[in-house]
Protein backbone atom coordinates (compact mmCIF):
# COMPACT_ATOMS: atom_id res chain seq x y z
CA UNK A 1 0.00 0.00 0.00
CA UNK A 2 1.67 3.51 -1.25
CA UNK A 3 1.74 5.81 1.77
CA UNK A 4 -0.60 8.66 0.30
CA UNK A 5 -3.02 5.79 1.42
CA UNK A 6 -1.49 5.19 4.91
CA UNK A 7 -3.50 6.80 7.45
CA UNK A 8 -1.95 9.11 9.90
CA UNK A 9 -2.32 7.35 13.68
CA UNK A 10 -4.63 9.19 16.40
CA UNK A 11 -2.60 11.62 17.83
CA UNK A 12 -3.50 12.12 21.83
CA UNK A 13 -4.70 16.06 22.70
CA UNK A 14 -1.33 16.31 24.47
CA UNK A 15 0.24 15.57 21.02
CA UNK A 16 -1.89 17.58 18.75
CA UNK A 17 -0.78 20.44 21.39
CA UNK A 18 2.60 19.63 20.97
CA UNK A 19 2.52 19.47 16.99
CA UNK A 20 0.56 22.74 17.07
CA UNK A 21 3.24 24.72 19.07
CA UNK A 22 5.91 23.56 16.41
CA UNK A 23 3.81 24.81 13.54
CA UNK A 24 5.61 28.20 12.30
CA UNK A 25 2.69 29.31 10.90
CA UNK A 26 0.87 29.19 14.01
CA UNK A 27 4.03 31.06 16.17
CA UNK A 28 4.02 33.30 13.17
CA UNK A 29 -0.04 34.17 13.85
CA UNK A 30 0.54 34.50 17.24
CA UNK A 31 3.93 36.83 17.37
CA UNK A 32 1.05 38.91 14.67
CA UNK A 33 -1.20 38.57 16.94
CA UNK A 34 0.83 40.40 19.98
CA UNK A 35 1.20 43.10 17.69
CA UNK A 36 -2.42 43.49 17.01
CA UNK A 37 -3.05 43.41 20.84
CA UNK A 38 -0.75 45.89 21.76
CA UNK A 39 -2.12 47.73 18.71
CA UNK A 40 -6.04 47.82 19.81
CA UNK A 41 -4.64 48.35 23.80
CA UNK A 42 -3.38 51.67 22.66
CA UNK A 43 -6.42 52.57 20.71
CA UNK A 44 -8.12 53.10 23.95
CA UNK A 45 -5.76 54.64 25.88
CA UNK A 46 -6.66 58.58 26.04
CA UNK A 47 -3.08 59.57 25.01
CA UNK A 48 -0.55 58.17 23.02
CA UNK A 49 2.39 56.48 24.13
CA UNK A 50 5.14 58.69 24.94
CA UNK A 51 7.96 56.45 23.87
CA UNK A 52 6.17 56.77 20.45
CA UNK A 53 5.97 60.08 20.15
CA UNK A 54 9.61 60.84 20.77
CA UNK A 55 10.85 58.40 17.79
CA UNK A 56 8.08 59.95 15.89
CA UNK A 57 9.24 63.74 16.57
CA UNK A 58 13.00 62.83 15.84
CA UNK A 59 12.14 62.76 12.40
CA UNK A 60 10.02 66.04 12.23
CA UNK A 61 12.57 67.67 14.70
CA UNK A 62 15.56 66.65 12.40
CA UNK A 63 13.69 68.33 9.25
CA UNK A 64 13.33 71.50 11.17
CA UNK A 65 16.91 71.51 12.44
CA UNK A 66 15.67 71.25 15.76
CA UNK A 67 17.92 70.11 18.90
CA UNK A 68 16.74 66.09 18.59
CA UNK A 69 18.04 65.63 22.61
CA UNK A 70 16.31 68.66 24.87
CA UNK A 71 12.38 68.21 26.04
CA UNK A 72 9.79 69.58 23.26
CA UNK A 73 6.58 70.38 23.89
CA UNK A 74 4.99 67.23 21.71
CA UNK A 75 6.27 64.69 24.43
CA UNK A 76 8.12 64.04 27.64
CA UNK A 77 10.97 63.07 28.84
CA UNK A 78 13.82 62.99 25.67
CA UNK A 79 15.53 60.90 22.64
CA UNK A 80 18.34 59.03 23.46
CA UNK A 81 18.39 57.57 20.14
CA UNK A 82 21.59 58.42 16.93
CA UNK A 83 20.49 61.23 14.37
CA UNK A 84 20.23 58.37 12.09
CA UNK A 85 17.28 57.27 13.83
CA UNK A 86 15.68 60.02 13.09
CA UNK A 87 15.88 59.12 9.03
CA UNK A 88 14.99 55.56 10.19
CA UNK A 89 11.88 56.32 11.85
CA UNK A 90 10.52 58.96 8.83
CA UNK A 91 7.97 55.71 7.22
CA UNK A 92 6.38 55.15 10.23
CA UNK A 93 6.15 59.23 11.52
CA UNK A 94 4.63 60.34 8.28
CA UNK A 95 2.12 57.93 9.31
CA UNK A 96 -0.88 58.59 11.22
CA UNK A 97 -0.41 57.64 14.57
CA UNK A 98 -2.26 54.35 15.24
CA UNK A 99 -0.96 52.93 11.68
CA UNK A 100 2.58 54.47 12.38
CA UNK A 101 2.79 52.83 15.99
CA UNK A 102 1.34 49.48 14.26
CA UNK A 103 3.67 49.17 11.35
CA UNK A 104 6.53 49.92 13.64
CA UNK A 105 5.85 47.22 16.46
CA UNK A 106 5.56 45.01 13.51
CA UNK A 107 8.84 45.86 11.59
CA UNK A 108 10.37 45.53 15.19
CA UNK A 109 8.87 42.22 15.75
CA UNK A 110 9.12 40.49 11.95
CA UNK A 111 12.81 41.38 12.61
CA UNK A 112 13.17 39.34 15.48
CA UNK A 113 11.40 36.77 13.88
CA UNK A 114 13.31 36.61 11.00
CA UNK A 115 16.74 37.03 12.83
CA UNK A 116 15.67 33.91 15.12
CA UNK A 117 14.92 31.98 12.21
CA UNK A 118 18.41 31.76 10.79
CA UNK A 119 20.00 30.24 13.69
CA UNK A 120 22.06 27.25 13.37
CA UNK A 121 19.76 24.95 15.02
CA UNK A 122 16.83 22.66 14.44
CA UNK A 123 13.43 24.06 13.85
CA UNK A 124 12.18 22.48 16.62
CA UNK A 125 15.15 24.27 18.49
CA UNK A 126 13.92 27.89 16.72
CA UNK A 127 10.38 27.18 18.01
CA UNK A 128 11.60 26.69 21.34
CA UNK A 129 13.34 30.49 21.60
CA UNK A 130 10.16 31.72 19.77
CA UNK A 131 7.97 30.56 22.72
CA UNK A 132 10.67 31.48 25.44
CA UNK A 133 11.26 35.18 24.21
CA UNK A 134 7.27 35.77 23.38
CA UNK A 135 6.21 37.16 26.85
CA UNK A 136 9.40 39.49 27.38
CA UNK A 137 8.80 40.60 23.46
CA UNK A 138 5.45 41.47 24.56
CA UNK A 139 6.69 43.40 27.33
CA UNK A 140 9.53 45.88 25.16
CA UNK A 141 6.48 46.08 22.79
CA UNK A 142 4.42 47.83 25.58
CA UNK A 143 6.97 50.45 25.95
CA UNK A 144 7.24 50.54 22.14
CA UNK A 145 11.10 50.64 21.74
CA UNK A 146 14.03 49.50 19.53
CA UNK A 147 14.88 46.76 21.98
CA UNK A 148 13.50 44.05 20.31
CA UNK A 149 15.44 44.75 16.73
CA UNK A 150 18.92 45.37 18.86
CA UNK A 151 18.41 41.88 19.88
CA UNK A 152 17.92 40.61 15.85
CA UNK A 153 20.59 42.95 15.22
CA UNK A 154 23.29 40.83 17.60
CA UNK A 155 21.38 37.35 16.34
CA UNK A 156 22.07 38.70 12.98
CA UNK A 157 25.72 39.58 13.41
CA UNK A 158 26.52 36.48 14.47
CA UNK A 159 24.72 34.55 12.12
CA UNK A 160 26.38 36.31 8.90
CA UNK A 161 29.59 35.83 10.39
CA UNK A 162 28.47 32.32 10.80
CA UNK A 163 27.97 32.62 7.17
CA UNK A 164 31.06 34.24 6.41
CA UNK A 165 28.78 37.58 5.09
CA UNK A 166 31.12 40.01 6.82
CA UNK A 167 29.47 42.44 4.46
CA UNK A 168 26.06 42.21 5.73
CA UNK A 169 27.37 41.36 8.85
CA UNK A 170 29.03 44.74 9.30
CA UNK A 171 25.97 46.25 8.23
CA UNK A 172 23.62 45.47 10.66
CA UNK A 173 26.62 46.11 13.35
CA UNK A 174 26.68 49.79 12.12
CA UNK A 175 22.89 49.82 12.16
CA UNK A 176 22.67 48.66 16.08
CA UNK A 177 25.21 51.26 16.34
CA UNK A 178 24.16 54.23 15.04
CA UNK A 179 21.04 53.69 16.35
CA UNK A 180 21.79 52.84 19.77
CA UNK A 181 25.08 51.99 20.55
CA UNK A 182 23.96 48.28 22.30
CA UNK A 183 24.34 47.17 18.26
CA UNK A 184 28.69 47.79 18.63
CA UNK A 185 28.61 44.71 21.17
CA UNK A 186 28.16 42.19 17.36
CA UNK A 187 31.87 43.16 17.50
CA UNK A 188 32.17 40.23 20.11
CA UNK A 189 32.14 38.29 16.83
CA UNK A 190 35.04 39.24 15.62
CA UNK A 191 37.50 36.15 16.02
CA UNK A 192 34.90 34.08 14.56
CA UNK A 193 35.16 35.72 11.36
CA UNK A 194 36.83 34.86 8.29
CA UNK A 195 38.54 37.47 6.12
CA UNK A 196 39.07 39.73 9.15
CA UNK A 197 40.90 42.68 7.20
CA UNK A 198 37.57 42.39 4.58
CA UNK A 199 35.68 42.53 7.95
CA UNK A 200 36.80 45.86 9.40
CA UNK A 201 36.54 47.27 5.82
CA UNK A 202 33.56 46.76 5.58
CA UNK A 203 32.86 48.05 8.99
CA UNK A 204 34.21 51.38 8.23
CA UNK A 205 32.31 51.30 5.09
CA UNK A 206 28.66 50.97 6.71
CA UNK A 207 30.17 53.61 9.71
CA UNK A 208 30.30 55.94 6.62
CA UNK A 209 27.09 55.02 4.68
CA UNK A 210 24.71 55.59 8.14
CA UNK A 211 26.96 58.97 9.46
CA UNK A 212 26.50 60.48 5.98
CA UNK A 213 23.04 59.21 5.25
CA UNK A 214 20.97 61.35 7.45
CA UNK A 215 23.65 64.39 6.15
CA UNK A 216 21.93 64.14 2.72
CA UNK A 217 18.37 64.86 4.26
CA UNK A 218 19.08 67.09 7.05
CA UNK A 219 22.44 68.53 5.95
CA UNK A 220 26.02 67.77 7.56
CA UNK A 221 26.34 70.38 9.96
CA UNK A 222 23.20 69.86 11.53
CA UNK A 223 23.65 66.25 12.08
CA UNK A 224 27.43 66.60 13.12
CA UNK A 225 25.78 69.26 15.65
CA UNK A 226 23.38 66.42 16.66
CA UNK A 227 26.11 63.58 17.49
CA UNK A 228 27.99 66.09 19.98
CA UNK A 229 24.28 66.56 21.55
CA UNK A 230 23.78 63.07 21.49
CA UNK A 231 27.34 62.54 23.52
CA UNK A 232 25.95 65.30 25.77
CA UNK A 233 22.66 63.59 26.17
CA UNK A 234 23.94 59.99 26.43
CA UNK A 235 26.16 61.38 29.62
CA UNK A 236 23.98 62.62 31.58
CA UNK A 237 21.56 60.25 31.00
CA UNK A 238 24.27 57.68 32.56
CA UNK A 239 24.01 59.67 35.80
CA UNK A 240 20.39 59.90 36.16
CA UNK A 241 20.12 56.47 35.73
CA UNK A 242 22.26 55.76 38.60
CA UNK A 243 19.79 57.30 41.00
CA UNK A 244 18.50 54.89 43.14
CA UNK A 245 14.76 56.37 41.88
CA UNK A 246 15.42 55.14 38.73
CA UNK A 247 13.45 52.58 37.02
CA UNK A 248 16.47 51.55 34.55
CA UNK A 249 19.45 50.84 36.15
CA UNK A 250 18.35 47.01 36.11
CA UNK A 251 21.93 45.89 36.24
CA UNK A 252 24.51 43.89 38.14
CA UNK A 253 25.94 47.15 39.97
CA UNK A 254 22.32 48.67 40.03
CA UNK A 255 21.42 46.07 41.88
CA UNK A 256 24.34 46.57 44.03
CA UNK A 257 23.38 50.82 44.70
CA UNK A 258 20.12 50.00 45.29
CA UNK A 259 20.65 47.09 47.96
CA UNK A 260 23.43 49.15 49.63
CA UNK A 261 21.04 52.12 48.85
CA UNK A 262 24.22 53.92 47.96
CA UNK A 263 23.95 56.21 44.32
CA UNK A 264 27.46 57.11 44.57
CA UNK A 265 28.48 53.09 44.13
CA UNK A 266 30.93 53.37 40.49
CA UNK A 267 30.52 51.04 37.43
CA UNK A 268 33.47 50.86 36.64
CA UNK A 269 34.61 47.80 39.00
CA UNK A 270 31.56 45.98 37.97
CA UNK A 271 32.52 46.42 34.00
CA UNK A 272 35.76 45.36 34.85
CA UNK A 273 34.77 42.23 36.28
CA UNK A 274 31.84 41.49 33.74
CA UNK A 275 33.78 42.13 30.89
CA UNK A 276 36.40 39.62 32.39
CA UNK A 277 33.95 37.06 33.02
CA UNK A 278 32.62 37.65 29.10
CA UNK A 279 36.00 37.43 27.68
CA UNK A 280 37.22 34.17 29.48
CA UNK A 281 35.78 31.93 26.87
CA UNK A 282 38.41 33.80 24.44
CA UNK A 283 40.87 31.78 25.70
CA UNK A 284 39.68 28.53 25.04
CA UNK A 285 41.04 29.05 21.01
CA UNK A 286 40.80 25.07 20.29
CA UNK A 287 36.32 25.27 20.49
CA UNK A 288 36.26 28.48 18.12
CA UNK A 289 35.55 25.69 15.58
CA UNK A 290 32.14 23.69 18.24
CA UNK A 291 29.02 25.14 16.84
CA UNK A 292 28.18 24.83 20.46
CA UNK A 293 30.82 26.68 21.42
CA UNK A 294 29.98 29.90 19.71
CA UNK A 295 26.39 29.69 20.05
CA UNK A 296 26.77 29.34 24.10
CA UNK A 297 29.16 32.54 23.15
CA UNK A 298 26.05 34.66 21.69
CA UNK A 299 23.44 33.54 24.44
CA UNK A 300 26.90 35.11 26.56
CA UNK A 301 26.60 38.32 24.63
CA UNK A 302 22.90 38.96 24.58
CA UNK A 303 22.75 38.68 28.23
CA UNK A 304 25.88 40.88 29.11
CA UNK A 305 24.71 43.64 26.83
CA UNK A 306 22.10 44.48 29.29
CA UNK A 307 22.89 43.28 33.10
CA UNK A 308 26.17 45.29 32.62
CA UNK A 309 24.25 48.53 31.03
CA UNK A 310 23.02 50.91 33.66
CA UNK A 311 20.84 51.88 31.02
CA UNK A 312 19.23 48.78 31.47
CA UNK A 313 15.63 48.78 31.99
CA UNK A 314 12.38 46.07 31.90
CA UNK A 315 12.05 46.15 28.05
CA UNK A 316 15.20 46.05 27.50
CA UNK A 317 15.60 42.17 28.78
CA UNK A 318 13.95 41.08 25.74
CA UNK A 319 17.65 41.12 24.30
CA UNK A 320 18.75 39.21 27.31
CA UNK A 321 16.09 37.06 26.71
CA UNK A 322 16.98 35.89 24.09
CA UNK A 323 20.29 34.74 25.05
CA UNK A 324 18.63 32.39 27.86
CA UNK A 325 16.67 31.41 25.06
CA UNK A 326 19.41 29.96 23.15
CA UNK A 327 21.82 28.82 25.74
CA UNK A 328 18.81 26.71 27.48
CA UNK A 329 17.90 25.46 24.13
CA UNK A 330 21.60 24.01 22.83
CA UNK A 331 21.80 22.26 26.24
CA UNK A 332 22.95 19.03 25.86
CA UNK A 333 20.25 15.98 26.35
CA UNK A 334 19.55 14.95 29.16
CA UNK A 335 19.97 18.69 30.39
CA UNK A 336 21.03 18.66 34.04
CA UNK A 337 18.88 19.55 37.05
CA UNK A 338 21.08 22.84 38.10
CA UNK A 339 20.41 24.17 34.29
CA UNK A 340 16.76 23.26 34.27
CA UNK A 341 16.39 25.44 37.67
CA UNK A 342 18.28 27.97 36.44
CA UNK A 343 16.23 28.64 33.30
CA UNK A 344 12.93 28.34 35.63
CA UNK A 345 14.53 30.76 37.92
CA UNK A 346 14.90 32.92 35.06
CA UNK A 347 11.42 32.84 33.87
CA UNK A 348 9.93 33.66 37.23
CA UNK A 349 12.04 36.23 38.11
CA UNK A 350 12.59 38.27 34.67
CA UNK A 351 9.64 37.44 32.36
CA UNK A 352 7.10 37.05 34.34
CA UNK A 353 7.82 39.26 37.40
CA UNK A 354 6.76 42.10 34.96
CA UNK A 355 3.51 40.04 35.01
CA UNK A 356 0.07 39.85 36.72
CA UNK A 357 1.14 36.64 38.35
CA UNK A 358 3.31 38.85 41.01
CA UNK A 359 1.08 41.26 42.86
CA UNK A 360 2.00 44.59 42.40
CA UNK A 361 3.84 44.83 45.89
CA UNK A 362 5.78 42.27 44.76
CA UNK A 363 6.97 44.36 41.67
CA UNK A 364 7.92 46.77 43.24
CA UNK A 365 10.10 45.23 45.72
CA UNK A 366 11.52 43.23 42.59
CA UNK A 367 12.45 46.16 40.66
CA UNK A 368 13.65 48.82 43.02
CA UNK A 369 15.31 46.73 45.99
CA UNK A 370 16.42 43.57 44.91
CA UNK A 371 16.34 43.73 40.88
CA UNK A 372 16.32 39.86 40.71
CA UNK A 373 16.21 40.05 36.56
CA UNK A 374 20.02 40.95 36.99
CA UNK A 375 21.12 38.74 39.44
CA UNK A 376 18.99 35.31 37.60
CA UNK A 377 20.55 36.28 34.48
CA UNK A 378 24.06 37.13 35.98
CA UNK A 379 24.46 32.92 36.98
CA UNK A 380 22.95 32.30 33.58
CA UNK A 381 25.74 34.40 31.75
CA UNK A 382 28.29 32.67 34.17
CA UNK A 383 27.29 29.25 33.27
CA UNK A 384 27.20 29.85 29.53
CA UNK A 385 30.66 30.84 29.82
CA UNK A 386 32.09 27.67 31.45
Amino acid sequence: MSSLNKKEPNLSFWQKIVRLLNNDRFILAVWILLVVAVAVKQLFKPSINNNYLIFKYAYFHAVDHLNLYIVHPEHLDTNHYGPFFSLLIAPFAILPNYLGMFFWQLANVMFLYFAIKQLPITTTKVNAVYWIVAHEMLTSMFSFQFNISIAAIIILAYVFIERKQNFWAAFVIMLGTFVKLYGIVGLAFFFFAKEKPKFIAYCFFWAIVFLVAPMIFFTPSYILQSYHDWYISLSEKQMLNASLTSMQDISVMGMVRRIAQDASIPNLPFLLGGLILFALPYLRIKQYKEPIFRLLFLASTLIFTVIFSNSSESPTYVIAFAGVAIWFVVQERPIDKGTIALFVLALLLTTLSASDLFPRIHKRKLYQTLFFKSITLHFNMARSNL
